[in-house]
């Protein structure tokens, strides 16, 4: 039997350790958007993100093993929301069906609760940096959605070396970025300030200009001769942190990228679109320098007991399995980092996405990030082979507000090939 709790009733036992409370709105809602009749954006304090359309596509055993994952165990007590009643009770079902016992839902969903302003809600800190297709369709229709732009605004198809694939198809409006105008071929650390100022430029970038990226992610063969064109995602995230790096004080990513776009049921263009070139970008560059490292501060962070440097690497990089690259001869890791992951290769990212590509629950990430020593209280930098992984998880540290993060930008490739680095 599925029970009925009022706001009220919920609010008296949310905290309980005993209770877990399941969101099953999207993603999206979950990170702050109001995509309904909220009053408020965000979810009640403690609440996992699973939203029901994951439960709609996943068999029995699959469901039941996504759910153990997030400590949603039928042993507990489990208290699910979503936008209305039909919403929890569907998810509620089939849980009941997998044998939990202890369920409810809460009546009147997320809308009765976010309605009274004395119950507590939570949400990622810069929510409106990660938009979502519905809001990027709005905008590109002349609406003005919420915590939309207050001036100029650009969007980017992002990715490495392939213009073709934006020939191929993105989204209506958005021009072309290659990583490699931002980035230096010969190392692949972050262009000089001069060089970068001249890509924004190009690109019709200012200080004041919105500027909105995405990927495209197809499936990535480490052993190719180029397999990050396929990591567009990823390619985004770093287009983003040296945007901010530069000084572009508005920058945004379309979470889960194109496939989320298509997913939503948008189309594609295949015009090409050519931007128009801006005469200054109000700025000196780098803007914020603080957000990349570069060697030494690496070692000297590593000294630091109130810093922590973190390998976003496989765990086979990790244990010098291999170097993650066919251009990347030394096997090994920087001593005294610490194991950050990231997922199957280095051109995976799913240890920090759902199962939809999207960015994973930002309180799962913190706890795990928690787990070994790695707090917002510290100065934290992000390193991986070099700079892209370390970007998606400097942008998620960005978007949860911690103070002091950035990248070290030589990563691995610098560091195995420094003659004086252990």
């Amino acid at each position: 039997m599925i029970k009925k709790l009022a706001s009220e009733t919920l609010s008296e036992i949310y905290r309980s350790n005993g209770t877990r409370i399941i969101d099953a709105r999207p993603t999206a809602a979950f990170n702050g958007w109001r995509l309904g009749s909220e009053a408020r954006g965000g979810h009640i304090p403690g609440a996992a993100a699973f939203p029901q359309a994951w439960a709609a596509n996943m068999y029995d055993a699959v469901l039941s093993k996504r759910l153990a994952s997030k400590g949603l165990t039928p042993d507990r007590s489990i208290v699910v929301y979503g936008y209305d009643d039909a919403d929890s009770t569907s998810l509620a079902e089939r849980m009941l069906a997998l044998g939990y016992r202890d369920l409810a839902i809460l009546e009147g969903g997320l809308p009765e609760w976010a309605a009274q302003p004395e119950l507590e809600m939570d949400r990622l800190k810069r929510s409106s940096q990660l938009v979502h297709p519905e809001w990027l369709h709005r905008l590109l229709e002349g609406a003005q959605p919420e915590d939309g732009p207050t001036g100029e605004f650009a969007l980017f198809h992002v990715n490495y070396g392939v213009p073709e694939e934006y020939a191929s198809g993105h989204i209506p409006g958005a021009f072309h970025l290659d990583t490699n105008t931002l980035e230096s071929e010969k190392d692949w650390n972050r262009r000089s300030p001069e060089e970068l100022e001249a890509a924004l430029l190009r690109h019709g970038i200012t200080r004041d200009t919105t500027v909105i990226v995405y990927g495209r992610d197809t499936a990535a063969n480490p052993a190719e001769q180029k397999p990050g064109r396929r990591a567009g995602q990823i390619a985004a995230t770093r287009a983003a942190a040296i945007l901010l790096y530069s000084g572009v004080e508005d920058v945004r990513l379309l979470d889960g990228g194109l496939n989320a776009w298509l997913g939503a049921g948008y189309p594609l263009e295949t015009d090409i679109r050519i931007p128009t070139p801006a005469s200054d970008v109000a700025t000196s560059i780098p803007a914020h320098p603080e957000y990349f490292i570069d060697f030494e501060e690496a070692v000297d962070l590593l000294a630091d007991p109130g810093g922590v440097l973190v390998s976003i690497r496989s765990q086979a990089e990790n244990l010098g399995k291999t170097s993650g690259y066919n251009y990347i001869e030394q096997l090994g890791d920087i001593p005294g980092a610490v194991w950050g992951n990231c997922g199957d290769n280095a051109y995976d990212m799913q240890h920090y996405r759902n199962l939809d590509n999207t960015m994973r629950d930002f309180n799962e990430v913190a706890a795990r990030w928690k787990a070994v020593g790695i707090t917002p209280d510290k100065q934290v930098a992000f390193y991986c082979g070099t700079g892209w992984r370390a970007s998606e998880t400097f942008f998620y540290a960005y978007l949860m507000g911690w103070p002091n993060v950035s990248i070290y930008d030589g990563g691995w490739y610098e560091w195995s090939r420094r003659v004086a680095a252990p």
